[in-house]
């Protein structure tokens, strides 16, 4: 973790993402939108009359979902990506403390030591990575119709459609957390924070606690 000092005025900045990161991040968001938006002009009666050509939206929908995975496949050429991904999927006893912060509505910043992630984070992550593959295989399962029987087809379709409204209501979720603090949007736009939030929102990446960057 790198710190820099910026002109006089103006707070220290904190290294938090690389480049790799910011471009997986942005990339997937993008498809992901794609894939929202396009699954809304199917099933919503309105939408679909005004924006019409249904068949252009399905095949958009479809490539776009298909596209999903392949930033997060690019970005491991990434050691810093990489590393990004082990932090998500590493859970310590400070994440112990966070959730039981959480669950408890305590609402303390002392009460919840986070690492370069948050508890809140890393499931966030883990939930919306298995979600998206749930929704290719059952997705593939629905394009392909002639592999597989109309049992298997019919299943698919119930679990991707329920699932596109649960990942819609979570992504929801996401975007408004996002828009309550501009530090973290920063963060993800330029790869830098400021020392004062890195301190306050992430205090166990910050003081450099094992198996955490530094």
């Amino acid at each position: 973790m790198s710190l820099r000092v910026d002109t006089p005025g103006r707070t220290a900045s904190v290294r938090r993402f690389g480049p790799a990161t910011r471009w997986v991040h942005r990339t997937t968001a993008v498809l992901m939108g794609v894939c929202v938006v396009t699954a809304a002009c199917l099933y919503v009666p309105q939408l679909a009359e005004l924006v019409g050509r249904r068949e252009l939206v399905v095949r958009v929908h479809e490539w776009a979902g298909l596209a999903l995975p392949v930033p997060v496949l690019a970005g491991l050429v990434s050691r810093a990506f990489r590393a990004d991904l082990g932090f998500l999927n590493r859970f310590g006893p400070h994440d112990r403390v966070w959730l039981r912060a959480a669950l408890r509505r305590d609402k303390r910043r002392s009460s919840r030591p986070a690492g370069k992630f948050n508890a809140g984070q890393k499931i966030y992550a883990a939930w919306i990575a298995g979600a998206t593959l749930v929704m290719l295989g059952t997705g593939l399962i629905m394009w392909f119709t002639h592999l597989t029987p109309l049992v298997w087809r019919t299943s698919a379709t119930f679990v991707h459609d329920w699932l596109a409204l649960t990942i819609g209501i979570v992504l929801a979720g996401h975007i408004g957390m996002a828009l309550g603090d501009p530090e973290a949007r920063r963060g993800m736009r330029t790869g830098e924070v400021s020392r004062e939030w890195a301190e306050r929102e992430h205090s166990v990446w910050r003081r450099g606690a094992p198996r955490e960057e530094q």
